[in-house]
């Protein structure tokens, strides 16, 4: 705000340089320098796709690559599930009974053993590792959730960011009519030699300051193009131009409702909600460990010729005896039953910095909205009356040249301060979307033009 004060106020004060080098050079060659400088303060447009807002976060919703990551684990969650309750591989085995140790070839007198053995989890084991797996599926889709979320917000803080510096540099160049204006009575109060000494120290110094501040505008320009660049997946130093209006709530929403709408949309909640609750199913699988596993075996026997029955079959059941174990399996719940008490105290936490998030986002929304409505319904038009009245007055020859600029610097003061309020109250509703984790009631949304 005061970079932009201070490059108008220059442009108005430079009239006064070049009035004084008129003394000695021909008028109008110094105004036609002062023009010059006025038309180079406009920077051409940069080239490349004019994008909305919703373009924006379509184009970021695909080519991000946080989200694509996201994505693919996601990915690599749905495909364990399947494995997850499977049986394990059936074993196949061959024995052989009874090889002469004089013939170790001789397999035709040995007892020939084929059999297949397969072993079978305890009941509610396969379900229980099934619905783990599950588990886990909806905690990486919580957790793509909340990258599509962070990713949306900051493509709207960085689209935000170009619209403001647009919207500053549409500012400065509607006041450059004005600054002309003032250049012109400048110069008819000079002719009569009206024009102070002090105003000529004063321009000189603020024009030496003009070239420094532009290379900030372009700066901050240039960092909100790359990092919208960075957030779409193109290439950071790519063109890229917005356009679009912003957004104002009226009224907004209350903090009971926000906290509601936080409980059941924020992703991370959600992500902590399953989380605690797959603790709890690997707390039930731990206890499972002591119902046993059970392993069966078929097979067939082939005997040796001297036998009278050669052809014989098998069969095999064993279990294990997870009772005789009990040190290391008890360790094991208690290693689960900690691990879901952790993940209770983690949700519990979450909702807790949640309700604080959503509590601090709506105070900066409220604050931002109160000053963007002063600015724009009591101190826009207070300025602009004062600088009407000062023009009058300065024609009238009833006040100084000083007096004017500092009447035409409240109004560019106001002005930038009013473009960089709703810019504000627009990224604290993308605060806002982010601390309930979901976009806001459009019905209570109205669109805002700046125009100053």
């Amino acid at each position: 705000m005061k970079t932009f004060t201070t490059v108008i106020c220059a442009l108005l004060l430079a009239a006064s340089v070049c009035m004084a080098h008129a003394q000695a050079l021909n008028k109008s060659d110094g105004l036609g320098g002062l023009a010059a400088l006025l038309e180079e303060s406009n920077p051409p447009q940069a080239s490349g796709p004019v994008l909305t807002l919703d373009d924006v976060e379509r184009i970021a919703l695909i080519g991000n690559p946080e989200i694509e990551v996201a994505v693919r684990r996601v990915v690599i969650a749905e495909a364990h599930v399947p494995a997850a309750g499977a049986l394990d591989d059936p074993i196949a085995m061959y024995r052989g009974w009874g090889v002469p140790l004089q013939q170790p070839w001789n397999f035709n007198d040995a007892q020939n053993m084929f059999s297949v053995t397969e072993t079978l989890p305890g009941p509610g084991k396969r379900g229980l590792r099934t619905s783990v797996a599950q588990s886990d599926v909806a905690e990486s889709k919580a957790e793509l959730q909340q990258t599509r979320l962070e990713v949306r917000v900051r493509v709207h803080k960085a689209f935000d960011d170009m619209l403001l510096a647009a919207d500053e540099l549409r500012v400065h160049q509607q006041h450059i009519a004005i600054a002309r204006q003032a250049i012109e009575a400048a110069r008819i109060k000079y002719a009569v030699g009206k024009v102070p000494q002090q105003d000529i120290l004063k321009a000189q110094v603020a024009l030496t300051q003009l070239a420094e501040h532009m290379i900030r505008f372009d700066r901050d320009a240039e960092l909100a193009r790359s990092r919208l660049n960075t957030l779409l997946g193109r290439d950071p130093a790519a063109p890229l131009n917005v356009q679009g209006v912003y957004a104002v709530l009226a009224p907004l929403p209350d903090e009971q409702r926000l906290e509601a709408l936080a409980l059941h949309s924020r992703p991370d909640l959600v992500m902590a909600q399953v989380a605690a609750e797959r603790s709890h199913k690997e707390q039930a699988l731990a206890k499972k460990a002591y119902v046993p596993d059970f392993t069966v075996s078929g097979g067939y026997m082939l005997m040796p010729p001297t036998t009278a029955l050669r052809n014989n079959y098998m069969v095999e059941g064993s279990m294990n005896l997870p009772w005789l174990n009990h040190r290391k399996h008890d360790a094991e719940i208690a290693e689960a039953t900690a691990s879901a008490t952790e993940q209770d105290a983690e949700l519990a936490e979450l909702r807790n910095a949640a309700f604080g998030q959503v509590q601090e986002a709506l105070v900066q929304a409220e604050a931002a909205q109160k000053f963007a409505l002063l600015y724009r319904d009591q101190l826009q038009p207070q300025a602009k009356a004062t600088l009407q009245s000062s023009v009058i007055a300065y024609e009238n020859d009833k006040t100084d040249f000083l007096d004017l600029l500092d009447s035409q610097m409240t109004v560019i003061d106001i002005d930038l301060a009013w473009v960089q309020a709703v810019a504000d109250f627009d990224t604290r509703l993308a605060d806002l979307e982010l601390a309930t984790g979901t976009p806001l009631d459009e019905a209570q949304t109205t669109t805002l033009e700046v125009k100053p």
